[in-house]
């Protein structure tokens, strides 16, 4: 018997004030102990789930006389009848704060240890040795890169010398061009008169390779001491050059080759116009960001078409400057990738200010505003203020217009192949609109518009009264900005003048046609053989004759 009786535990339960006098087995399991006690406090069975031992014990709490938690298990303590256990049983409420004081007590724990070990420290001084070694890298190769061109340098002033002793004179008046003598990005090197074309509005850029422009891109944030006054990492300004390149489409115009024409062009009127000198550099580093961000993912279709065929932007951004809107988000998408973020050494409250700046300036490129914002800039221009930070912001906003628009600053051979891209694009767009019935504006009808009518009322109308504006501010980008710009407006009148005079005598005879040619290109004064008919074929020849014999040069 006393064998068999030591084979049960007898436990006293205090069950609101009554006790409640349990045996089991020795061997019984912790969950049927427990099941046990539910029924002792006269808990439904169904009311506790059947889950893991661990769980169980957190549904029930055995405490003993002194407040202290018990073990529900066979080999718990024995009691008697005037020490009993008390049974509390923990709702699903009491259970979660218990988790949530558990999770608090972790989070303590991860705390301290962090102190305790330096765990954020050793992150900042691991990541700052990386951008340490990345910038030693960069260097160490510019130094190879360096020394290579001092070589070359070198065995080309030897050559000189040897020519200078063979020849007696050299060809001065040979022009100078630029040197397609880029390397594979991102290691580069540029030649003495790439880098001084940069700096110049006429600089010739349909040669060149996108590697190229990149290298050019990266010297000109070098040349302005960008690099080295914000201590930029040159490495991520070569990741942000190629994801910039990467994130324009292959439009016939808004293309990466525009994004570089723009900054190009916002390069060499900052040279131009000293601006450093009465710029912060935080304004130079805006203005520049600014002009190669300015077209970022434009997809070759303008504001009016988002608008009026309710696109995704056009809903997005509530038909308020779409896609000048989307190029901001885009750019600082790109920024956003800490190898893409070439501001990551402002503090947020500069980094405020810079990303204010761009987005400003991006926005201003929207021609819906052109009027608003040169008409601001003219009545600010004749006291003009640059302490006044108003006044800066307007000036900022009209250069980088001017640089959006510039094509036809540039030499023909330049600026006419643009022309012909923007045609183009306009073409692709109309078409697009009468396809899906929308309206279509005349400028871009291939139906209706000209290369000439094209580009006389824009640089007429709004290109060089800006440019003349500018020029109020700065009279040195007269000779070599709006001086060309007015070149091209007469060329582009006497092309219209030979198109009209084209289109009235498709009925005239071919000697008649002669005649024109030789009235608009060689200035003949025989603009009255026109009144022709073309009915007299033999008088239409005297006319011609006569007009051969008359003023005109060979």
């Amino acid at each position: 018997m006393g064998s068999a009786s030591s084979a049960y535990r007898v436990i006293y339960l205090d069950v609101d004030g009554r006790i409640q006098k349990v045996v089991f087995s020795r061997f019984c399991s912790p969950y049927d102990i427990k099941e046990l006690f539910c029924t002792a406090l006269g808990l439904p069975r169904e009311s506790v789930p059947a889950l893991s031992v661990l769980d169980r014990n957190t549904t029930l709490s055995l405490l003993d006389s002194t407040g202290a938690m018990v073990s529900i298990d066979p080999t718990m303590p024995h009691n008697t009848e005037r020490s009993p256990y008390r049974v509390v049983p923990l709702t699903g409420g009491q259970l979660a704060d218990k988790e949530e004081l558990f999770q608090n007590v972790l989070t303590q724990v991860a705390e301290q240890f962090s102190r305790a070990f330096k765990i954020n420290e050793l992150k900042t001084e691991v990541t700052n040795r990386l951008a340490m070694l990345e910038k030693r890298v960069e260097l160490e190769g510019m130094k190879v890169v360096e020394i290579e061109k001092c070589r070359s340098d070198i065995k080309k002033l030897r050559e000189e010398m040897a020519s200078r002793n063979n020849s007696h004179f050299l060809d001065d008046n040979k022009k100078l061009t630029p040197r397609r003598d880029v390397p594979s990005y991102p290691k580069y090197m540029l030649s003495q008169q790439t880098i001084d074309a940069l700096r110049k509005p006429a600089f010739g850029l349909w040669l060149w390779e996108s590697n190229e422009m990149l290298s050019c891109l990266e010297h000109m944030y070098h040349d302005l001491d960008l690099v080295k006054d914000f201590n930029m990492n040159p490495i991520t300004l070569k990741r942000w050059l190629l994801c910039i390149h990467d994130n324009y489409r292959m439009n016939p115009f808004h293309n990466f080759r525009h994004c570089f024409c723009v900054t190009q062009m916002m390069y060499s009127m900052i040279c131009l116009c000293s601006l450093q000198e009465t710029f912060t550099q935080v304004d130079i580093l805006i203005l520049m960001t600014a002009a190669v961000c300015h077209d970022l993912d434009h997809p070759g279709y303008n504001n009016m078409y988002q608008i009026n065929a309710r696109t995704e932007l056009a809903v997005r951004y509530n038909d308020i400057s779409p896609l000048e809107n989307h190029h901001c988000a885009i750019a600082f998408q790109i920024f956003s990738q800490p190898d893409c973020n070439i501001f990551s050494t402002f503090d947020p409250e500069a980094f405020k200010q810079i990303r204010q700046g761009i987005i400003t300036l991006i926005l201003a490129t929207d021609m819906a505003r052109h009027g608003e914002i040169l008409d601001s800039f003219k009545h600010k221009v004749d006291s003009f203020d640059f302490t006044d930070e108003e006044h800066v912001t307007c000036l900022k906003m009209v250069l980088i217009k001017c640089c959006d628009i510039s094509n036809e600053v540039r030499p023909m051979e330049v600026a006419e192949p643009w022309a012909d891209c923007l045609l183009e694009e306009y073409f692709m767009q109309s078409d697009r609109e009468k396809a899906e019935g929308l309206p279509v504006a005349p400028f871009m009808d291939r139906e209706k518009v000209t290369k000439p009518t094209a580009q006389i009322g824009f640089i007429k109308f709004v290109l060089i009264p800006m440019f003349e504006t500018v020029m109020k501010l700065f009279p040195q980008i007269e000779d070599v900005m709006v001086q060309p710009l007015r070149e091209s407006r007469d060329r582009y009148e006497e092309l219209k003048q030979i198109d009209d005079a084209m289109n009235e005598v498709r009925g005239i005879c071919v000697c008649t046609c002669v005649c024109v040619f030789y009235y608009f290109y060689l200035r003949s004064t025989c603009l009255h053989v026109l009144m022709c008919s073309g009915s007299d074929e033999q008088s239409c020849e005297c006319f011609y004759f006569r007009c051969r014999k008359r003023k005109v040069r060979t």
